[in-house]
């Protein structure tokens, strides 16, 4: 899926994968079974390309199809998380934004996602999106104290500039 550089790097550096494709890929092959696994990591490679290509509708309904394959209770599943955020990013980015908070709400059940700077910062845009400010400042401010003000860098500017109206500036000064 296309999220860019700072969730790329983020996804990288706090769990060492790229993509839904890819976490499912790197999961261990004993959380789910051999099939199961292969299923899922196949349509979250599909909804991967279909978000890369900004057909968002058909990468949630790919995503969505991969999340019913994940066994009950989806919250105990790592692939759970990176599926609901997966589609939390697609609907954000078609515009969808009470989708896209629904499905980042729904991720943060999820193992891993809690603390998770681009979770909280797409959470927070969609919270800010929808006019709901003070989940917007708490998710954009969990977003900045996990990452800096490099998890906004390929952002709108206006999310960023929200946030330093609702938080003191550091003690040096430096945003």
């Amino acid at each position: 899926m296309n999220l860019g550089r700072v969730w790329k790097a983020l996804i990288l550096s706090v769990f060492g994968v790229g993509s839904a494709s890819q976490d499912l890929a790197a999961a261990p092959a004993a959380q789910l079974s051999d099939e199961t696994h292969q299923k899922i990591a196949q349509l979250s490679s599909k909804g991967d390309d279909y978000a890369e290509r900004g057909r968002y509708a058909e990468a949630v309904a790919t995503y969505v199809q991969a999340l019913e394959l994940v066994p009950e209770p989806i919250t105990d599943w790592e692939a759970s998380t990176w599926l609901l955020a997966a589609i939390g990013d697609a609907h954000f980015k078609a515009g969808s934004y009470e989708q896209a908070r629904a499905a980042l709400s729904d991720a943060m059940h999820c193992p891993g996602a809690i603390g998770n700077p681009f979770l909280h910062l797409r959470l927070g845009q969609a919270q800010f999106e929808l006019g709901n400010l003070d989940r917007a400042n708490d998710e954009l401010a969990r977003a900045y104290m996990g990452a800096g003000k490099d998890v906004f860098a390929d952002e709108h500017l206006k999310y960023f500039d929200h946030l330093k109206t609702v938080l003191k500036p550091p003690n040096n000064g430096d945003w």
